[in-house]
């Protein structure tokens, strides 16, 4: 097989990327949620809470962080495979 042929991403990059995702929405949906009727004359203390000023960003931050690995992971060429990939450059 010729070195164009040859899908950018495996099964294991696409599983991987899918996880990021679902942290990503994960994390969006932990930041979200709350809120008062009237902001005018009702302040809501839930803003402060932990899950919204911890949880969802670091949750947030590791899916972004994860997608950025996922993309970037290439598997390691053992063996057989690795002399003809030599080979070939």
């Amino acid at each position: 097989m010729d070195k164009g042929s040859q899908m950018p991403f495996g099964k294991r990059n696409y599983v991987m990327m899918l996880g990021g995702v679902a942290a990503i929405v994960l994390g969006f949906v932990l930041l979200s949620g709350g809120g008062s009727d009237d902001p005018a004359t009702q302040f809501d203390y839930g803003m402060f809470s932990f899950r919204r000023l911890y949880a969802a960003p670091v949750l947030l931050l590791a899916g972004f962080l994860f997608e950025i690995y996922a993309i970037m992971y290439r598997p390691k060429v053992r063996g057989a495979e690795a002399d003809n990939k030599r080979g070939a450059e």
